[in-house]
């Protein structure tokens, strides 16, 4: 097997250290010995745009809010599924992933952060939200491993109830919140229920082929 080379190291601000390796033309991001994301794995990614896309269809420019970047596979699904009209709100915390995107892995953010109807915000998505008001159609999340943090503690109060009131207030009437998980957290789903919306829990592959490990996403709508 072909050693994975290590390019470059970045500091999470209150964090620990991510770590960008190459092996071949794959790109893994590790955070010590967990690998958080690989460009071999897109599917649950890419399912977390084109889903939420499905369930805000017809809504005329559409704003919506993702945060983190993390490879790009969000951004440029949901880019791909949107019209001309749209707006994409990119929310991302280590500038390093911005510079790694434009760095070494250029060839797989395929100029999706060049896209006119991209904007970059190199910030906290949790502070993004909060200063929206009625703002966005859909908040896509894929900022740790899932509403339990692991990455970075203060992730956690993206998920928890004041989070999930901020999402909700940030959102239109109707709006849709997703959430990306490497695994189910029933306490998570009614902490949903319980901050006002509409809940599907949706079981879908790692792999944009249908395999791989499964992933969860809820989508939850404002009621």
């Amino acid at each position: 097997m072909t050693p994975r080379e290590l390019i470059d190291v970045a500091r999470i601000p209150g964090g620990d250290e991510l770590r960008l390796f190459r092996r071949g033309k794959d790109y893994m991001i590790v955070l010590d010995r967990n690998e958080l994301m690989s460009s071999r794995m897109s599917g649950s990614e890419e399912a977390l745009a084109n889903m939420s896309c499905d369930r805000i269809a017809g809504r005329p420019a559409p704003h919506l809010l993702i945060g983190g970047y993390g490879m790009g596979f969000t951004l440029r699904a949901a880019l791909k599924a949107l019209g001309a009209d749209a707006t994409l709100t990119v929310a991302e915390l280590v500038p390093q992933i911005i510079k790694w995107a434009r760095g070494p892995m250029v060839e797989l953010a395929a100029g999706c952060l060049d896209d006119p109807r991209v904007i970059l915000v190199e910030a906290d998505v949790a502070a993004v939200i909060a200063d929206g008001r009625a703002t966005y159609d859909a908040i896509l999340l894929d900022v740790d491993n899932g509403p339990d943090g692991l990455v970075r503690n203060a992730n956690d109060r993206i998920y928890s109830a004041s989070g999930l009131a901020a999402a909700r207030a940030a959102l239109k009437p109707g709006g849709v919140l997703a959430v990306w998980s490497a695994g189910p957290d029933a306490s998570f789903t009614r902490r949903l229920k319980d901050a006002g919306f509409w809940v599907d829990e949706v079981a879908v592959k790692a792999r944009s082929n249908g395999k791989g490990p499964r992933h969860v996403i809820w989508f939850a709508t404002q009621r």
